[in-house]
């Protein structure tokens, strides 16, 4: 599903919009386990964190599902997925850093603020993507992403924020994520169909409005990969994860910590 074209893209923008990668009959399995990890003890009310009061409607976010749901891990380790970012990392292998799963109510006015993913992740290399795949249809009113065009090639590993707020977390490192709204940018969106995913850089500046459908909501799974050249790289501040504590800086990936899922294992 990959062609030349793609993968010049992604390597140019930073970002890449693929469609029909995932079939239906998938996304539709995905639907039971995506509200059991909203309903878990791994997801969090961000709009709480952003202030809004308890009858407000909701966007939910938690990662690491895929510990704990056999039906997440499936769908970030034997899903198209693995295969689709190999080709477009031009990568022999490919290791699963984490997967997240983002459900933004009708209503949920929050919007998730500028970032970079990087700045999140302890591992360093070049060969680093998160996909994101929606459940539900995907647009501008819904709280579709947005993307800043190759803002991928600057050399700034941002401060990690909030999410929904532009303060950094406290003892992070590096330079403030830009006012991307305020300034010259050259920002570009996707209208998203179940099954198109788009694939952005873990360099890659985005952000996503709120929903401000009155009756549709906008699930997504979002999968964060790292390809041959990535090894542990431990960032101040950063929130690490438990499983991550036996590791040290110059780690290769692998093992239960962050598996191979690409190739598939005999």
């Amino acid at each position: 599903m990959v062609t030349a074209a793609d993968i010049e893209t992604f390597w140019r923008d930073g970002v890449v919009c693929l469609r029909g990668v995932l079939p239906r009959e998938l996304l539709d399995a995905m639907a039971e386990p995506v509200e059991d990890a909203i309903a878990g003890e791994q997801s969090a009310d961000l709009s709480a964190l952003a202030g809004a009061s308890a009858t407000h409607a909701r966007f939910v976010a938690g990662v690491d599902h895929w510990r704990t749901q056999p039906e997440l891990r499936a769908f970030a380790s034997t899903s198209p997925l693995p295969a689709t970012v190999a080709a477009l990392l031009r990568s022999a292998a490919i290791w699963l850093y984490e997967d997240s799963v983002l459900v933004k109510e009708p209503g949920a006015r929050e919007a998730t603020e500028w970032h970079q993913d990087l700045g999140y992740f302890h591992v360093e290399g070049t060969q680093l993507c998160t996909t994101w795949c929606p459940l539900d249809p995907a647009d501008a009113e819904s709280g579709a992403m947005r993307f800043v065009r190759g803002s991928h090639r600057a050399a700034e590993t941002y401060r990690p924020n909030l999410f929904v707020t532009r303060d950094p977390i406290p003892g992070t490192e590096g330079e403030l994520v830009p006012d991307v709204d305020a300034g010259d940018y050259d920002v570009v969106t996707f209208a998203l169909e179940p099954g198109d995913i788009t694939v952005h850089h873990a360099r890659t500046l985005h952000a996503a409005g709120g929903n401000r459908s009155a009756d549709r909501r906008r699930r997504a799974i979002s999968v964060r990969y790292c390809g041959d050249d990535t090894v542990m790289h431990f960032r101040p501040g950063a929130p690490r994860k438990p499983v991550q504590q036996r590791l040290t800086d110059g780690d290769p990936l692998g093992g239960d910590v962050h598996p191979r899922v690409w190739p598939p294992e005999a």
